[in-house]
């Protein structure tokens, strides 16, 4: 097995993948124990480390748990969404979206910046250089956006938040691809936004938890502000409908 063709992607994230798409599809039964770390490093065709830096990811994640002397086992949770959030159907639906990420991200940013090491940090600013290098090319990667938000909050070390960003996975591209056509519209609007995001990891990683958390509260109300451009005339906001062209 070997690194994807950019190099962005580490053993690790594919490992992880792989065994996290076998735990949803049922492929390991609930309680069932993981093969030993040797075996899944034989079956991956990597080193145990890699193994093991997957392996705590999906623990983060709430998939699997550990005993000691026995292995990692896969939850029950791990088998379906771990959060029951229904299909997005509506424009209330995506608002009610960006007023539960006004809430939670802004404190994950604030404690991903007590809370950082450096290899959380450094899976941050790997999304940030994969939007820089869209931004150059007047292009939005709505996967590259969603990673730097998860990045951030798993950096939070709290597995809330991120449980909650995997489970609005679905909920949140819709707002970020009708959100990326709308700034695709302004001369200047994808480095706005970059720039924004940019912000925001330099406050995480000069250990900024104020600054962190006041700028994702920025970002993600203006995010909302540049989606819902007009009003019907009853007050209530509405998605621009050249955004979703």
């Amino acid at each position: 097995m070997s690194d994807s063709g950019n190099g962005r992607r580490s053993l690790a994230d594919v490992v992880y993948e792989r065994l996290q798409r076998s735990i949803k599809s049922g492929a390991y039964r609930p309680e069932e124990r993981l093969p030993t770390e040797h075996d899944l490093a034989a079956e991956f065709e990597v080193s145990r480390p890699i193994v093991r830096e997957a392996l705590k990811r999906l623990r983060e994640r709430g998939l699997i748990y550990s005993r000691r002397g026995a292995g990692s086992f896969v939850r029950s949770i791990g088998l379906k969404q771990p959060l029951g959030f229904g299909q997005l159907e509506n424009v209330s639906d995506l608002l009610n979206c960006y007023e539960f990420r006004i809430t939670l991200e802004p404190e994950a940013a604030a404690r991903a910046a007590e809370r950082h090491d450096q290899a959380r940090l450094d899976d941050i600013a790997r999304a940030l250089e994969l939007m820089r290098d869209a931004t150059n090319r007047q292009s939005h990667r709505e996967d590259a956006d969603f990673q730097f938000h998860l990045a951030i909050a798993l950096a939070a070390e709290n597995s809330y938040f991120s449980t909650a960003m995997e489970a609005l996975k679905d909920h949140i591209a819709v707002g970020m691809r009708f959100h990326g056509a709308s700034v695709k519209r302004e001369a200047s609007g994808l480095a706005r936004v970059f720039d924004e995001h940019a912000a925001i990891h330099e406050a995480i990683r000069n250990r900024d938890g104020a600054g962190a958390r006041q700028l994702m509260t920025r970002h993600l109300i203006g995010s909302r502000e540049r989606l819902f451009e007009k009003r019907r005339p009853d007050g209530a906001l509405v998605a621009d409908p050249i955004a979703a062209d």
